[in-house]
């Protein structure tokens, strides 16, 4: 009997070892398991979120937490140490943000802000969308005129551009300049055409600047602070109420569907020319963030920027940056969906995006006028 105990004995820590084993070969092993939060402009809120399940199921080691805000609330809160939350990867809609950042950073700190070069994830650009007939009446050529939409607001209501008198007052919308890269992009580019040539801090303290940016304040009813929050609102609210927006492409092409089916007759597209592209870029921060953290960081990034998860951010609308994904051949894509207006290559000049003084000036005749 004592043999056949030993023997059982034996078995039991045989089979307890090789448990034990198994165990630590699948189990997260201690010290190992990284926690990350990404903080994004709400722009690539749909994708990322339409991606988080994949990724948590290739990297059970990495607890992922997204966040989203305005682009230039996102940079601002981050420098001012405003969540409550600390986060380990920034994307802004655009690079330039990030460039920002680093340098009040660097002012502040005197160090940088960022673990590593800032990445680029997806791109799109800044246009115009309309209702189908207000479109006709506004832009009768077919292309898009800064001139003619100042003059509707200049005039304010649709029977004096041509437009049927019980469509009653203009309405355009954008967001807040001063939360929103995509408002801070309309007014840039509003204001080029206006004063012709590149803009500098000094023009924008013109009478004209000034008069122009008093004149869109007074005719832009609470201005939503994100290009998404916009774009929804416009579609709700239908051609009795909001007539014109600019906003990005990505936003436009997702949600094309939704404002036929919501009201009936979908929105048209017009590519503006000049236009700014807008790259999300995402950076690692230094700031509570740790070696551990920071691989895991990269981690995300690697898998955001692969063929696969590229083909989900053209499915949302976005320009891929890895080149090898080809608009078209992405199932689902928007631009193989015959969009009214939308184009793979539209023929439109890509100016370069304002530097941070014009922005800091663009948001200071905002709150200033009335």
């Amino acid at each position: 009997m004592k043999k056949k105990d030993q023997l059982t004995r034996r078995s039991l820590l045989s089979g307890a070892i090789i448990l034990t084993a198994l165990v630590l070969a699948y189990a997260p092993i201690p010290g190992l398991r990284q926690a990350i939060v990404v903080v994004s402009g709400t722009e690539l809120q749909e994708p990322l979120q339409a991606m988080e399940a994949k990724f948590k199921q290739a990297h059970p080691n990495i607890d992922l937490t997204l966040k989203f805000q305005g682009s230039q609330e996102l940079v601002n809160k981050y420098l001012n140490d405003q969540n409550d939350f600390k986060p380990t990867v920034l994307i802004p809609a655009n690079g330039d943000l990030l460039k920002e950042l680093e340098t009040r950073w660097k002012t502040q700190n005197n160090s940088d802000p960022f673990q590593e070069a800032p990445r680029p994830i997806a791109k799109t650009m800044l246009v115009a969308i309309a209702w189908a007939e207000r479109g006709k009446a506004l832009f009768p050529d077919g292309s898009f005129r800064w001139e003619r939409l100042e003059q509707a607001m200049q005039s304010g209501s649709w029977d004096k551009l041509g437009g049927q008198k019980d469509w009653g007052s203009f309405d355009f919308v954008m967001t807040d300049p001063t939360r929103s890269n995509s408002g801070q992009l309309t007014l840039s580019l509003w204001l080029q055409s206006k004063l012709g040539g590149t803009l500098t801090a000094a023009e924008l303290n013109s009478p004209n600047a000034q008069s122009l940016v008093s004149l869109v304040k007074r005719s832009v009813y609470q201005p939503p602070r994100s290009s998404d929050a916009l774009l929804q609102e416009f579609i709700v609210r239908g051609q009795n109420d909001a007539d014109v927006a600019t906003v990005y492409e990505s936003n436009v092409l997702y949600r094309w569907q939704q404002s036929a089916t919501t009201q009936g007759k979908p929105y048209q597209i017009y590519y503006l020319n000049p236009t700014m592209e807008t790259t999300s870029t995402a950076a690692i921060v230094q700031r509570d963030v740790d070696s551990g953290k920071a691989n895991a960081a990269k981690q995300f990034l690697d898998f955001l920027t692969q063929p696969e998860q590229q083909a989900v951010f053209v499915q949302y609308g976005f320009r891929p940056v890895n080149a090898s994904v080809d608009l078209q051949s992405v199932p689902n894509s928007p631009w193989r969906q015959n969009i009214p207006g939308s184009e793979v290559k539209p023929a439109t000049q890509i100016v370069p995006l304002p530097d941070a003084s014009v922005i800091e000036e663009i948001q200071r005749l905002w709150e200033r006028s009335n």
